[in-house]
């Protein structure tokens, strides 16, 4: 297990040293200029070239690229353009931001889907397999932005039971310590923030937690369907053993494994995908955060934000893969 950890770790560096050169260079090639974004429409010719030659895009491509991996073997990843803020103090908040986000919305579409996908393999061919079938085929064609807009409708405009947009209360902010609110408030003991902060994740993380939700639902399904027609169930039963103990201990620790693997595939892909919820919900979000330097073309930020976000998904895939192993004792890692 342990040279097998090694080895993959060590496949990470080329693999993020091949993202971060990608992104450098697509960067590059999108047309406008950083130091004409800063300085504004009606700078001077004078003034944009000095602020190009201060900022080094006037170098080549390639010395900017080695300037900037310098920096990263050295823990620095750089200083927005926009802002003079170095990014590696700047960027937490945001990425703690989509992280509860993100992890809210898994926990809703874990616990939806997962036991969604249960019932209907259970009761296959019942009114509730096709009804939860039919809910995650709508699901996963469902346009988040759309979803978002709806609850905000329903939700906030209409009843008025939630908040629209943004991350707290703007009147009784939150005192920051990690900057995720929810461990905040309580590690502050201010049960009335927590109460606030968890009313402004429930829409967002409910429009997030959509697509993975139908996802898990059908791969949970159809994995379990495979499981419960195995031989040792059909002997679990005949034993006289009760159907939800055949169902929750013995079908789904064998069917777990193509469920675990959605689960880690879709929680990376809610780090880097959440943008289209963080605009709709004015989250603070890393989306938001990388989005918003792509239109002043703050290179650094974006380059370093990507990074950051395939970090947490290279990583986390990492785990899952090591999970496999306690999960299911005939996987070995020789």
């Amino acid at each position: 297990m342990f040279a097998y950890t090694m080895r993959r770790l060590l496949m990470v560096i080329p693999v993020l040293i091949g993202m971060t050169l990608i992104v450098f260079s697509i960067l590059r090639a999108i047309p406008g200029d950083p130091a004409r974004q800063i300085l504004g429409q009606r700078a001077t010719k004078e003034s944009i070239a000095e602020l190009t030659t201060k900022l080094g895009l006037d170098q080549p491509w390639y010395t900017q690229y080695i300037e900037y991996m310098k920096g990263l073997l050295t823990g620095n990843l750089g200083e927005s353009l926009r802002t003079k803020a170095p990014i590696s103090e700047e960027i937490w908040p945001f990425l703690a931001a989509t992280i509860e986000l993100a992890l809210v919305a898994m926990i809703i579409a874990i616990l939806i889907g997962v036991n969604a996908g249960i019932i209907s393999a259970w009761f296959q061919n019942s009114w509730f397999d096709y009804t939860a079938m039919v809910i995650a085929l709508i699901g996963v064609s469902m346009p988040i932005f759309w979803l978002g807009l709806m609850e905000q409708w329903a939700f906030s405009i209409q009843l008025g039971w939630l908040p629209t947009t943004g991350r707290e209360n703007i009147r009784n902010p939150v005192d920051a310590i990690t900057n995720l609110y929810l461990l905040d408030t309580l590690i502050n003991g201010r049960m009335d923030q927590f109460v606030e902060v968890l009313k402004h994740l429930i829409l967002p993380s409910i429009a997030l937690a959509t697509i993975p939700m139908a996802i898990i639902a059908r791969i949970t399904r159809s994995s379990m369907l495979e499981v419960m027609r195995s031989d040792f169930v059909r002997t679990a039963r005949a034993k006289g053993v009760k159907m939800f103990w055949v169902v929750y201990k013995h079908s789904l620790k064998n069917a777990v494994i193509p469920v675990l693997t959605v689960i880690g595939l879709q929680t990376g892909l809610l780090l880097g995908g959440a943008i289209l919820t963080e605009t709709i919900f004015g989250w603070p979000g890393i989306g938001r955060y990388i989005f918003d330097a792509i239109g002043f073309r703050d290179y650094p930020v974006v380059q370093s934000g990507i990074l950051v976000v395939a970090t947490f998904f290279v990583f986390i895939n990492l785990i899952i893969d090591l999970l496999y192993a306690f999960i299911d004792p005939r996987i070995k890692y020789n």
